[in-house]
């Protein structure tokens, strides 16, 4: 059975699609076999995998709403292991459309049962909200993965998120976890984020992943060209950093005896760019 991780945080820009693309890439070529569902309205991960949203004949959207079998839509990619379910702008009005729905919040779950055993990992791209699109996420996933940009009010809205997380558990899905925190979109060279770093520390302890995602001029133009950074430009800090994460990742995991890591492509890169912040 399949690990299913929501990458969630209702605050916009805090780099939550570029961990769940990076994510699933690098899992994938470290040979587990992974799905990356985008259930954002978006579609900046179907985009950023490289599928043309416009194109589309069959998303997410129909699995939530129209109950499609989630395997009419799963489509492949340009890394063989890592599959993609789809999301365009149809999903818009999707939470109004589920509100009438018998058992509304399990759409997701109830759907994603077809495919579990298909997948080593399944990686939700969540919309930066917590309506019923996020609440689906949570509702089908073991574990959340937060991602907390830092930034001055980085920290504000991760209450309301944990809240939500804590409604979630006690209502719907009493298996959900906390995987852990990320801190993306590091600036070493300010004061800020060393004070959003250590209150990060301090506030989320053990739960808090060691690697720092830095800001990164190649991660932001990868998207653009339909491509995780893996592919774009694999030598990049951006891409060092996000493959350092997938270790630690994979590391704790293991510690946890949730799964056992295979060491096939990360090897070949191992420990570059470890303490760089650099464009």
């Amino acid at each position: 059975m399949s690990s299913t991780i929501s990458i969630c945080n209702q605050k916009g820009g805090v780099g939550k699609t570029t961990t769940a693309l990076n994510l699933a890439a690098y899992m994938a070529l470290e040979g587990y076999k992974v799905l990356l569902i985008d259930i954002d309205p978006q579609g900046n991960a179907t985009s950023g995998i490289g599928i043309d949203k416009s194109s589309l004949l069959s998303t997410i959207y129909n699995v939530l709403v129209e109950d499609y079998s989630i395997k009419k839509v799963i489509q492949s990619t340009q890394i063989e292991k890592l599959k993609m379910s789809p999301a365009n702008l149809d999903l818009t009005g999707s939470s109004m459309e589920l509100i009438s729905m018998f058992d509304r919040e399990r759409k997701l779950s109830t759907a994603i049962k077809d495919i579990e055993n298909e997948f080593d990992f399944i990686f939700i791209d969540c919309p930066p909200s917590l309506g019923m699109l996020t609440i689906n996420a949570l509702t089908a996933s073991s574990s959340v993965l937060i991602p907390v940009q830092c930034e001055y009010y980085a920290l504000e809205g991760i209450s309301q998120l944990l809240k939500t997380i804590q409604l979630v558990t006690e209502r719907l899905n009493p298996e959900l976890k906390i995987e852990g925190f990320l801190l993306t979109m590091a600036d070493k060279r300010t004061n800020l984020t060393e004070e959003v770093i250590g209150e990060a520390r301090n506030y989320f302890k053990n739960k808090l992943y060691t690697t720092i995602i830095p800001r990164n001029i190649r991660l932001g133009e990868a998207p653009s060209f339909g491509k995780p950074i893996a592919l774009y430009d694999r030598n990049c800090v951006g891409a060092q950093k996000y493959y350092e994460f997938t270790k630690e990742f994979i590391r704790r995991r293991n510690s946890e005896n949730k799964n056992v890591p295979r060491g096939t492509f990360l090897n070949q890169t191992e420990d570059k760019g470890k303490d760089s912040f650099d464009n």
